[in-house]
């Protein structure tokens, strides 16, 4: 009997704290709906840290001034507040000493679509605004500017006679583009001249293939260039290898290569680094988003001597494709400082229409270095040489100006030739040739 009675008070217990178990599920569903439908709703708003019942900043001095401004202010009535707002917010975010993070007004983020459906019919340069003109941040390979020998860190000061000066990006833009066939003066200040250059550009419309090959006249040396990362480009590389894998040497030049996807840079390391080796690490402020990309192949990779050409245009999936050779050994790099950006950015669009772009992620080579903002030194650094090209040539049609770094690649080849060396290493090429001396990094 009593075991009876013990079973009935067990399942009447039982009934009691699934009952309430139940109740406790369904009520904190609803009030978690509650308040994450609040939550989301205030975030749109920006308001977040008023549901949350606190603030980080404490914004009281701001309304302070602004009041004594609007009030006392002489001018006060010139002060429009979505201009006040917004030239905050670019304060806010100029303070954050990125350049790649970036505020854009309702009419620059218009400006900034106009652009993007273009039809790249200019000079095809990479520019930023400087506190009062242009300046061009990296020269595209193949472009017009390329052509006529614009340089990277060039000031733009006059487009046609127009003077850039103070000028918004997008409007200085909008007098240096037009379509292909015209022609643009520009007025160039470039810090090693004395005086003003003035070149006349004329816009084209270009189309880059992401992989060009040939075997270089004269030789048995493949050479490989990388113009960007395209969805299709790791494909076109394994081709071009394939064709010529039993071919003891390669350069690859990523010179005037300023990235793409991440993914195409890794497929083609993974042809020639071994598997399984990690290639580059994206961190994240959230540590359990970061991701480790490996060499993925079956050990069939290419095992022959490889030099690899950058330049100061050389950025992002560039960057990451020469430092895993140099790192892993299986490169010699030659010729400029790389341009240094191992970030990851991400558009924000704002409720007004305007837009915040931010760094989200930056990259880590497998020892844990990032070189944003600094670069990629190479092992033999060559610069151009008054006698590899002429002013006066620029403009003929037939000229070739002398590849200096090309013909450095080719001869640091010929040195490991000529030695039998199956090891590339710096250390084994600077024995060989006294020419050159090694360029230490700052952070080996």
């Amino acid at each position: 009997m009593n075991k009876v009675k013990n079973k009935n008070n067990f399942a009447r217990f039982f009934i009691i704290f699934l009952t309430s178990f139940l109740l406790w599920i369904i009520f904190s569903f609803n009030v978690g709906q509650k308040i994450n439908s609040e939550l989301l709703k205030n975030t749109n708003q920006g308001n977040i840290m008023n549901i949350l019942g606190e603030s980080e900043l404490d914004l009281t001095k701001f309304w302070e001034v602004y009041n004594l401004i609007k009030f006392h202010n002489y001018d006060s009535e010139w002060i429009k507040k979505d201009e006040l707002i917004d030239s905050a917010i670019k304060w806010l975010v100029d303070w954050l000493w990125d350049k790649h993070s970036q505020f854009m007004t309702t009419k620059e983020t218009k400006k900034f679509n106009d652009v993007l459906s273009w039809d790249f019919e200019w000079i095809w340069a990479v520019v930023e605004k400087n506190p009062m003109w242009v300046t061009i941040e990296r020269i595209i390979k193949g472009s017009p500017a390329k052509k006529y020998w614009l340089k990277a860190k060039d000031i733009i000061i006059k487009a046609n006679n127009t003077i850039l000066e103070w000028m918004d990006l997008f409007d200085a833009v909008d007098k240096i583009k037009w379509p292909a066939g015209t022609k643009v003066i520009l007025d160039i200040i470039r810090w090693w001249e004395a005086n003003i250059l003035t070149i006349e550009v004329i816009r084209d419309k270009i189309k880059i293939p992401s992989i060009d090959s040939k075997i270089l006249e004269g030789t048995d040396i493949v050479y490989i260039a990388i113009n960007m990362f395209w969805e299709d480009t790791s494909r076109e590389f394994k081709k071009a290898l394939d064709k010529n894998m039993d071919a003891e040497w390669l350069i690859i030049d990523l010179r005037d290569n300023w990235g793409g996807y991440l993914q195409s840079a890794v497929s083609i390391l993974s042809n020639l680094v071994e598997d399984d080796k990690i290639l580059v690490v994206t961190k994240y402020k959230d540590l359990f988003s970061n991701i480790s990309y490996p060499s993925i192949n079956d050990w069939n990779i290419y095992e022959w001597k490889i030099v690899v050409l950058i330049n100061e245009n050389s950025a992002s999936a560039s960057e990451i494709t020469a430092w895993a050779l140099k790192d892993y050994k299986k490169a010699i790099l030659v010729w400029k400082k790389s341009y240094g950006k191992w970030s990851v950015q991400k558009p924000f669009d704002l409720s007004d229409g305007s837009m915040l772009k931010l760094t989200i992620a930056k990259w880590f080579t497998p020892n844990g270095v990032n070189i944003d903002h600094e670069g990629i030194i190479p092992d033999i650094e060559v610069s151009f040489e008054k006698e590899d090209y002429t002013p006066e040539e620029w403009k003929e049609e037939e000229f070739e100006p002398y590849d200096r770094q090309l013909e450095v690649a080719k001869e640091v080849l010929k040195i490991f030739i000529e030695n039998d060396a199956y090891k590339l290493s710096i250390e084994k090429y600077l024995e060989e040739n006294k020419k050159y001396k090694p360029v230490i990094n700052s952070w080996n």
